[in-house]
């Protein structure tokens, strides 16, 4: 027996507890099985209701055989899991329970690392929290894209092409019979969204953190070589309890940096924002909202993948993946940030090549020049606001025009196709009390709708601000996180229909264009202030309470930090 193990202290030993604790264990296995050897626990988030994760447990499968190869034993750990297409109001309400649950549990149970098995949006982040709070070591399997979908011989990508085409349905120019005939085309296969959405964000974020094996993201669901990859990661898990190599050594601020640079160059998703901060957060990694522009605003986009650009996920991994991506920004990583191999990030981009440069473009070819998360402050934005060019209109990044505001989801759904609506093309959308504690959870509905009067004109963008989120796999000119948001007293709550709003990217402003004085004269909308979120009990209760602002990260104040793998007493 391996005394300094963490699990052979529960395991350890010839007293009553020790055989309590063995004896409940005993159903199949073998005495040998608690003899010092590694027990790892494979964090799985496999759910019928969480419809792109629901083939973990086969991939869970794989990992067990990998750890059970390296001399380990294996533990399947069901925890939350989060479908984002599924549960209401917003799973991001639940991301932080989800944390806070698998850390207690890793935390509370005899193992000695950790496998975590994410795929849908809030999963991967939810399992890194929880990894990094309780500091076991670590490592990731993304669960991986589906396979391209294609209707009329035209390929859709999920998410984005529900946005578009539920909108030519609104412009009148798709047959609503044609609109649900794509549903079934659309979903092709197992595995999360097949555009550069949040979930495939998240793969690509923690490959380039450091916590998958190099070359895993992006692995198509349905590929064998996930589950050989799978394999591997059960293998190597063992090995991270050999070495000791914990998340708070390895994920260092350099870390977080080269995944602010692959956030830029793959064109993700915003909501990596508010899951990196919240991760740094249960570190002690220095990192504000300013270092996203900073580090990965002149960034140029290189991965033509929608709702940015044409290709699916499919595509991105045989055009040669992130680690070919990478390659061509290598410059701008830090060498020194390692990854679950033990080697840094930068030692595996050797042989990385891309192999259709129509996919993965050269770096003296971009998508765009400098497409990373651009943030701005102002009147409206003290605290800070996000928009990511690379999902925008062009002519809209300098604009100025009237608010035409919503003071709620329901509000805003109640009138905007209504056809005496005071609006045109260069109003700007303002939607509010969608922010952390407003909804509560932040959801994805800042990417509104365009109006009927103008979907008929021939309208498919305009400026939009909002305090909640959107969809990564949504595109437009909108600007999203506002903080503080209007629920936590922010500036927002304050703005009235007409009111002059000017959005100038390039030089990082929101303002509202009326004098100081005028706006501090104003009291919030009462209509407002009425959809505000008041639960009385229970999570949302807890959540409201203690919920941080978008630029903070949105995790519960109280979870900040780290509280390691320690448990001090019994439980018999």
């Amino acid at each position: 027996m391996t005394a300094d193990r963490r699990s052979s202290q529960w395991y350890g030993g010839t007293d009553r507890n020790a055989y309590i604790h063995r004896a409940w264990m005993r159903r199949g296995l073998p005495s040998h099985a608690f003899d010092g050897r590694p027990h790892i626990a494979i964090a799985n988030t496999a759910s019928d209701l969480t419809p792109c994760n629901t083939h973990l447990d086969e991939v869970a499968e794989s990992v067990k055989r990998g750890v059970w190869e390296a001399g380990g034993v294996p533990m399947n750990l069901p925890v939350v899991s989060l479908g984002e297409t599924l549960v209401r109001p917003t799973a991001m309400l639940w991301r932080n329970m989800a944390a806070m649950a698998t850390e207690e549990m890793l935390r509370a149970n005899p193992i000695d690392g950790v496998v975590l098995l994410g795929g849908c949006d809030k999963t991967i982040p939810s399992l890194l929290m929880a990894a990094a709070s309780v500091d076991l070591p670590a490592v990731v399997v993304p669960g991986g894209p589906m396979l391209t979908g294609t209707f009329r011989g035209v390929q859709l990508g999920c998410g984005t092409d529900v946005w578009r085409l539920s909108e030519e349905v609104r412009a009148g120019t798709l047959s609503e019979q044609a609109f649900l005939r794509s549903e079934s085309s659309m979903i092709r296969s197992r595995g999360h969204c097949n555009t550069m959405g949040t979930a495939s964000t998240m793969a690509c974020v923690a490959e380039a953190l450091g916590t998958t094996i190099p070359g895993m993201a992006g692995t198509p669901a349905p590929d064998s070589r996930l589950l050989e990859g799978a394999h591997e990661t059960g293998r190597l898990a063992v090995e991270l309890v050999e070495r000791d190599l914990r998340p708070s050594t390895l994920l260092t601020r350099g870390s977080f940096l080269n995944a602010i640079v692959a956030l830029a160059a793959v064109g993700g998703s915003t909501n990596a924002v508010v899951h990196l901060l919240a991760i740094a957060g249960r570190l002690g990694v220095e990192l504000s909202l300013d270092d996203f522009d900073r580090t990965g605003a002149g960034v140029p986009l290189l991965v033509d993948l929608q709702p940015a650009g044409r290709h699916l996920m499919e595509d991105l991994h045989r055009a040669g993946g992130l680690l070919a991506v990478l390659r061509e920004v290598r410059d701008l990583l830090d060498p020194d940030a390692l990854t679950v191999t033990g080697r840094p990030l930068t030692d595996h981009l050797d042989e990385a090549r891309i192999w259709d440069e129509t996919v993965i473009r050269p770096r003296d070819q971009p998508l765009q020049e400098a497409a990373g998360i651009a943030v701005l402050y102002g009147d409206l934005a003290p605290s800070g606001a996000v928009i990511k060019p690379a999902a925008a209109s062009p002519d809209l990044m300098r604009h100025r025009g009237r608010a035409l505001v919503f003071d709620s989801v329901e509000d805003m759904h109640a009138r905007i196709d209504d056809p005496g609506l005071d609006v045109d093309a260069s109003s700007v959308l303002v939607l509010r009390g969608c922010g952390p504690k407003g909804y509560p959870g932040m959801p994805e509905v800042a990417n509104m709708p365009m109006p009927a009067k103008l979907l008929e004109r021939g309208v498919r963008d305009m400026v939009r601000i909002c305090d909640g989120r959107m969809s990564g796999t949504a595109y437009g000119t909108v600007v999203l996180h506002v903080a503080p948001e209007a629920a936590a007293g922010g500036p927002l709550g304050l703005v009235r229909t007409g009111d002059p709003i000017v959005l100038d990217v390039e030089a990082r402003r929101l303002d509202l264009d009326i004098p100081p004085e005028d706006l501090a004269a104003r009291l919030p909308s009462e209509a407002m202030r009425a959809a505000f979120a008041a639960p009385s009990r229970g999570w949302e209760r807890l959540y409201v309470d203690h919920v941080m602002q978008a630029h903070r990260g949105a995790d519960l104040d109280f979870l900040v930090g780290s509280s390691g793998d320690g448990v001090a007493r019994e439980s018999h």
